[in-house]
């Protein structure tokens, strides 16, 4: 299954732009949190009731070595985070809506304080989402998915910090582990309104963490089921990379009028959709994209983009710097700190030779 983290909290909590986010929005925002985190306990209380299932029991100590792993060993912040549990009694922790034109990757965006413009719209009611999914302008292209899980970035750590989910905490060993990774990189730095700089210096966190987490921490079994569980990730990542950016190719096209370029992406498309089925023959029949593909546009297209499109020149920036995890943090809070044309560059300067960082605008990304 393809799995979305997010910076959803931002949407969530801001209080948002007059002209673009009215009370009810701003009201689900606020309770809808509140009431995540009045349903979170510390993980102890949980492992000492008795009436905790022994399988919840096993996750929660796991996550309980992965929070504590990911203090010593990737110099992650040491604060209230992930170390209480809520069960919310559904599949997500909020479900984003995200909007594209027909012939476009570029995302609609919404705008809100200190996080800036995003091209999502969260919302802890799966039915709010498509509720509002459903009114949006009928030219463009809409996608509701799901996100086990959001940052706050720090902000509620005074509150309780925060929690593990049930909508991760069942995740393979490999994946538990990048998720709380990925979420604690979010607390480390941030560049308001530039969500693929975001969200791609999380994955890559998670990435090298989660690495360094299976080669020291865990058996072999978690290494063989992680193996395979992120073959197929990586496999599909590859053909909806390889699809973006065959869309994108069309779209920018100026020799192209309208018609030939639905026309064009008509074919990429059912190509993509061939090309799954087939993956899904390889897989022995497993379904966990099924989701994405069922509903794959332009707009899921484009969100997919911030999590992967700057990771190769934050890798590159940490070999620069020595592999020093902290060392490393304080180089992309510098980067964050720079205005986002420099920062990109700096960026552009560090990808690989094979990797092409897009100069777009921010409004493109989720």
């Amino acid at each position: 299954m393809r799995r979305w983290t997010a910076l959803a909290a931002l949407a969530l909590l801001g209080t948002g732009c007059a002209s673009t986010t009215g009370v009810g929005y701003y009201w689900q925002s606020v309770t809808g949190h509140l009431r995540l985190m009045q349903a979170a306990r510390p993980v102890d209380d949980w492992l000492a009731d008795a009436q905790t299932p022994a399988a919840l029991k096993e996750r929660l100590a796991l996550a309980r070595r992965i929070r504590a792993f990911a203090v010593a060993e990737l110099a992650l912040p040491d604060n209230a985070s992930y170390h209480r549990y809520a069960d919310l009694q559904r599949r997500a922790a909020v479900y984003n809506v995200v909007a594209a034109p027909a012939l476009s990757l570029t995302l609609q965006t919404w705008c809100f304080p200190v996080a800036g413009c995003v091209g999502y719209r969260g919302y802890f009611a799966e039915a709010d989402a498509r509720a509002f999914a459903s009114g949006l302008d009928r030219s463009l292209e809409v996608a509701v998915y799901p996100v086990p899980a959001y940052s706050t970035l720090g902000w509620m750590n005074w509150a309780g910090g925060d929690p593990l989910l049930n909508t991760f905490i069942a995740y393979p060993e490999g994946e538990l582990a990048r998720i709380v990774f990925h979420e604690l990189a979010h607390q480390v730095a941030y560049a308001a309104g530039d969500t693929a700089f975001n969200e791609s210096f999380a994955t890559a966190v998670e990435r090298l963490g989660g690495a360094r987490w299976l080669n020291t921490q865990a058996g072999d079994k978690a290494r063989t089921d992680y193996a395979t569980f992120d073959g197929r990730r990586r496999t599909f990542r590859a053909l909806t990379l390889s699809t973006r950016l065959r869309l994108d190719a069309i779209y920018q096209d100026a020799a192209l009028d309208d018609g030939e370029k639905t026309r064009r992406k008509a074919a990429a498309m059912a190509d993509f959709h061939r090309a799954y089925q087939d993956l899904k023959r390889g897989w022995g029949g497993y379904a966990g994209y099924d989701p994405f593909v069922a509903q794959a546009n332009n707009a899921s297209f484009g969100a997919q983009a911030a999590y992967d499109e700057l990771v190769p020149a934050f890798e590159a920036l940490f070999e620069r710097e020595g592999r020093d995890f902290a060392r490393f943090y304080d180089a992309v809070r510098a980067l964050a700190a720079q205005p986002r044309d420099e920062r990109l560059a700096s960026l552009r300067r560090l990808a690989p030779a094979t990797t092409t960082v897009a100069a777009t605008d921010d409004s493109a990304r989720p």
